[in-house]
C-alpha cells in the first residue's frame, strides 16, 4: 500500500537518519583532525564552526530577500491575479496555513518555488511559464507542493544540513592547509609513537569528509522534495493533480534562466541539467521517479 501518511513518515524518518550521519560525519572529522595534528588541530575546530554558523544563518534569516534577487521574483497583490490567489486561498485552507506572499518570475520556463525561513516569511512564486502551461487542476498541485516546504519547515532543515556541511568543508580546508603549509603534527606529537594507518586514515577522512557532507546534503534534499510531494497529497487528497503537473515538466525542456547551484535546491524541478550530474548530488529525485509513487497513490485507497 502507498498513500501520504506513510510516505511523510518514512521520509520524516529517512531525513532524520541523514542529519544523524550528519553529526556522525563532524565527529568523525574533529577525531580525524585530533589524531592527526594533536593539539595543534583543536584551536581550529571553533574557528571553522563559528564561520559557517555565521555565513549559514545569517543566509536562513535573509533567505527570502536573498532568493527574491537571485531569482528576479517580484512581489504581487491579489489584484494582479485574483485566479492564483484564490486557488493557494484554497490550499492555505486546506492545509490550516497562513497565506504567504505571493511573487512572479519573468520566465517561459515553468517552475516555481517557495522560500522564506518560517510560515510568516513564507513566499511562493511561480514563472509565467508555468502559469500558462498548466490547468487549475495542476496549478493547484504545485501550490501544494509549495506551501508543503513551508509546512513541513524545509528551510530550516536545509539551514541545518548547509551549516553542518559548511563546518566540515571549512574544518577540513582549514586542516588541510595546516598539513600543507603548517608542518603537519607538531614535534612533540611526532615523539609519541602513533600508530601510521591511523594517521594515513586520518589523513584520508580530512580529504574525502566535505564529499560526504555534500553527498548527505544532497540527499537530505531529495528526502524534503519526496516529503513535500507526500505532505501535498495530504492538503489536496488529489495525487493526480500533481503527478500531471510533473508530468507537464517533465515534457517541457526549457529552463529557468536563474540556473545558479545556489538557488537550484528551491526549484519544484532542478534547473540543472540532469544529465551531467550525478543522482548522488542532485537535489531533487528523478521527475519519472517522483511521478510514479504519485500515480501509485492514486491506486490506492488515501488512509
Amino acid at each position: 500500500m502507498v498513500n501520504f501518511r506513510a510516505l511523510q513518515l518514512a521520509n520524516r524518518r529517512k531525513t532524520i537518519g541523514l542529519l544523524a550521519g550528519m553529526g556522525i560525519l563532524v565527529l568523525v572529522v574533529i577525531y580525524a583532525a585530533l589524531t592527526y595534528f594533536g593539539k595543534t588541530g583543536v584551536g581550529v575546530l571553533p574557528i571553522a564552526v563559528g564561520i559557517a554558523l555565521a555565513s549559514v544563518w545569517g543566509s536562513y534569516y535573509t533567505s527570502d530577500t536573498l532568493v527574491m534577487t537571485m531569482t528576479g521574483a517580484k512581489v504581487i497583490q491579489e489584484s494582479d491575479n485574483p485566479k492564483l490567489f484564490n486557488l493557494i486561498q484554497e490550499v492555505c485552507l486546506a492545509s490550516g496555513l497562513k497565506m504567504p506572499k505571493v511573487a512572479i518570475v519573468q520566465d517561459s520556463a515553468p517552475n516555481a518555488f517557495a522560500t522564506g525561513r518560517n510560515e510568516a516569511h513564507a513566499v511562493i512564486a511561480f514563472t509565467t511559464g508555468i502559469l500558462e502551461a498548466m490547468d487549475r487542476n495542476e496549478l493547484q498541485g504545485v501550490i501544494a507542493h509549495e506551501m508543503a516546504h513551508v509546512a513541513n519547515r524545509d528551510t530550516l532543515v536545509s539551514a541545518i544540513a548547509a551549516t553542518t556541511a559548511g563546518a566540515i568543508a571549512l574544518l577540513s580546508d582549514f586542516l588541510t592547509r595546516m598539513m600543507w603549509f603548517g608542518g603537519g603534527r607538531s614535534r612533540d606529537d611526532n615523539n609519541n609513537q602513533q600508530n601510521p594507518i591511523a594517521l594515513v586514515v586520518s589523513l584520508v577522512v580530512l580529504i574525502l569528509a566535505p564529499i560526504a557532507a555534500l553527498l548527505l546534503r544532497s540527499a537530505i534534499s531529495r528526502r524534503r522534495e519526496a516529503l513535500a510531494d507526500a505532505t501535498a497529497v495530504s492538503f489536496t487528497r488529489n495525487p493526480g493533480g500533481l503527478r500531471q503537473a510533473l508530468e507537464v515538466l517533465q515534457a517541457d525542456s526549457t529552463v529557468v534562466h536563474q540556473r545558479s547551484t545556489a538557488v537550484a535546491h528551491i526549484w519544484i524541478e532542478s534547473p540543472l541539467d540532469s544529465s551531467s550530474v550525478s543522482k548522488l548530488f542532485s537535489t531533487h529525485p528523478p521527475l519519472a521517479e517522483r511521478i510514479a509513487t504519485l500515480r501509485a497513490m492514486e491506486a490506492n485507497p488515501l488512509a
